[in-house]
Parts: structure tokens; C-alpha cells; sequence
């Protein structure tokens, strides 16, 4: 493995961390056994960040984690998220001290502002009376080492948010379908934050390997993933790169990834760029199912009425999209069931045209 200065705090951290929003399921509840077997394994293979958050899994995910750790808490980087700002200092904090039972931790070394966009920063958490009192005051107290935020706003804000001086890290996105955050993580870099990035393989988008880009390829790169993460960890303003791993295989396949030293070539960067474009322009219908619009009041499943379009538009996969579509109607859960209520929208932290594109979907795979 690996390992990269987390900023200027003086941690390594490495090069590939361990993103729990996508853990195993078994029904309604996460399968325990193969989500610690799989974290501990990441672990055992050099791993020394773990990334969790409040409502991760139906609010399971921090639960697992603290249940993983046994036996690895003073080898391991401890990261989650608070999802409230626009509330009252002492919510923050009963919010905060939930997640060290749940986590079963004395402290959490990481500790966000989960998704927060400048309006936010500067309505709810930086104005007298506002949350951020409450965290430098927790802070203090050792309930957390360094505080960071999570982001999901555009690339303007971003610069404007590394830019207070308030933050020790930030966790983003940033992937070959996705470059618009380079100048923030370069700005970051420069004042000695950590910088994480999540979606490093595009919410899963960049996981079938296409052939096209693979067949192009003149260096030793394998897969897409393989390719995804050497594209993200040749940054040099990148600390870390989580990805959503629900498996030991899983796991032992990424974190040989991350243990190589050897950025992409040249040649490769060429090839994997102009292919990326052309996957991105083509997926109209882009998500990172991050599952932010969900629920739905009306039971659509919005993320994977978009994975079934993708199939179709950008893979090029009909019997596929139309099997996986037929599955949500089945369920009440296809793109048909849309009533329009708009609910999603403010929810979509890609500002997505939801509703638009789910008439798409209908209309493509609705047959």
C-alpha cells in the first residue's frame, strides 16, 4: 500500500480508503459478517482510512464500522459525517455524540459537514449562534481531531470554502467523468489540506470495462477500475481515493491497484480522456448513485431507473436496460410511477433534471 501526507497534520494516510456507504445487504439490514469481513480485510492490506456517515445504510453503516475496528482503532483513520447544519447548536452536538456510541469510539479523528454548499456555510455554520461554535467547542473537548467538510456544490464554492481557513480537509467528487474540481483540489493542495476524493470510479458508472478504451490501451492497465484509480490517484493534490468496496474481493483487487506507483502513461492518459469524454457526453442521464433523492414519497427508484437507462445509452446493453426496467415495474419502483412533486430535485446534489429524465426512461424502456 501506498501512503500519502493527509495535508499538514503530519498523518499518512493511504492512498486508497475505504468507503462504507455501499456495504453489503442482506434484506433490510446490512449483512455484518461480510461487510467486517471485507473492512477488516482492508485492514489487514495497508488500509488506514475508513469513511462513514450518519444515515449511510439506513444509519447502519457507522454501527459495522465501530463493530470492524475492534482490534484495529489505533491503527486506523476514523472519518464520518454530521448531515445537520440549519439546526440548533445542541442538535449538532446530540448528533455527534449518537455517532461516537454507534461508532463505539472515544473520539473520531475526521469529522464533516456533511455536503454543504456556501449559502449553507454561510447562513447556518459560520454566523454567530451557528454550529461552527459548536464544533470548535467539541473539538476542544477531543471529540474530534480535524474538522472537514464534504461537497457537492460547484467548483467556485469550493475554492471559496478551502479558502476560509476553516478546515483541515475536504471530501469530494472527482473522476474521469468528472474533472470540474480540479482547480479546488488544487487550490486545497496549496493550503495544506487533505484532500479525499469519493466517486472515484464514477458511482460504479466506470466499473464494466469497455472495451473500446481497454482495446486502446497501450500500457498494463486491465480494467476500468484499474484505470479509474490510477486516473484519480495521479492527481497530486489527492490524499486518498475512497471507493465503496462490499467484498474481499473486492477490496484485494483495489488495494492492488492502489499499492502501484506508476501513474498512467502518457499514451494512456490520451486514449483514457477522449473515451471518458465520449462516455460522458453520451450518458445523458449521468448519476453517481449517491441515492441523495431517495425515498421518493412515491416509491421510485430514481437511481436505478437511471443505471437501467445507462445500460441502454451508454453501453449500448438493450436486453439488459429492458430486463432491469421491467424489474421496477414490477416493483412499483420504475420511472412510470413519477408523479412530479419535484421533491428530488432540491435533493440531487448533481442538479440533475430528474423528472425530465425519468419521461426518458419511460419512454426508452417502457415498452
Amino acid at each position: 500500500m501506498q501512503y500519502r501526507d493527509f495535508g499538514t497534520t503530519g498523518l499518512k494516510v493511504s492512498a486508497l480508503g475505504f468507503g462504507s456507504m455501499r456495504l453489503p445487504m442482506a434484506g433490510e439490514h446490512v449483512d455484518e459478517d461480510q461487510a467486517i469481513a471485507a473492512i477488516q480485510r482492508a485492514f489487514e492490506l495497508g488500509v488506514n482510512y475508513i469513511d462513514s456517515a450518519y444515515f449511510y445504510n439506513r444509519y447502519e453503516s457507522e454501527v459495522v464500522v465501530g463493530k470492524a475496528l475492534k482490534g484495529w482503532r489505533d491503527k486506523v483513520i476514523v472519518s464520518t459525517k454530521n448531515p445537520d447544519t440549519d439546526v440548533t447548536q445542541a442538535r449538532w452536538r446530540e448528533i455527534l455524540e449518537h455517532q461516537l456510541k454507534k461508532l463505539d469510539v472515544d473520539f473520531i479523528d475526521v469529522y464533516h459537514f456533511h455536503g454543504i454548499r456556501w449559502a449553507e456555510f454561510e447562513e447556518y455554520i459560520i454566523k454567530p449562534g451557528g454550529v461552527m461554535e459548536t464544533a470548535r467547542q467539541a473539538q476542544s473537548e477531543g471529540l474530534f481531531k480535524y474538522l472537514s467538510f464534504s461537497f457537492h456544490d460547484t467548483p467556485e464554492a469550493l475554492v471559496k470554502l478551502v479558502d476560509t481557513g476553516e478546515f483541515t480537509s475536504v471530501t469530494l467528487q472527482y473522476n474521469l467523468l468528472d474533472r470540474a474540481n480540479e482547480p479546488g483540489i488544487a487550490r486545497a493542495r496549496e493550503r495544506g489540506m487533505g484532500v479525499m476524493v469519493m466517486g472515484s470510479v464514477g458511482g460504479g458508472l466506470l466499473g464494466p470495462p469497455p472495451a473500446e478504451i481497454l482495446g486502446q490501451l497501450p500500457g498494463a492497465s486491465h480494467n476500468s477500475v484499474e484505470v479509474a484509480l490510477r486516473f484519480v490517484l495521479s492527481n497530486p493534490g489527492v490524499s486518498c481515493a475512497l471507493s465503496g468496496m462490499s467484498t474481499r474481493e473486492m477490496v484485494e483487487e483495489n488495494c492492488a491497484i492502489a499499492s502501484r506507483t506508476d501513474p498512467p502513461t502518457e499514451a494512456e492518459m490520451e486514449v483514457i480522456l477522449a473515451q471518458a469524454e465520449e462516455k460522458k457526453r453520451l450518458a445523458e442521464l449521468y448519476c453517481t448513485g449517491c441515492k441523495y433523492c431517495l425515498p421518493c414519497p412515491h416509491g421510485v427508484d430514481i437511481p436505478a431507473n437511471f443505471s437501467a437507462m445507462n445500460n441502454l445509452r451508454v453501453y449500448g446493453m438493450r436486453q439488459l436496460a429492458d430486463y432491469r426496467y421491467a424489474e421496477l415495474v414490477s416493483t412499483g419502483a420504475a420511472a412510470s410511477f413519477c408523479q412530479e412533486c419535484g421533491e428530488c430535485l432540491e435533493k440531487c446534489p448533481q442538479k440533475l433534471a430528474i423528472i425530465e429524465q425519468l419521461k426518458e426512461t419511460h419512454r426508452a424502456l417502457g415498452r
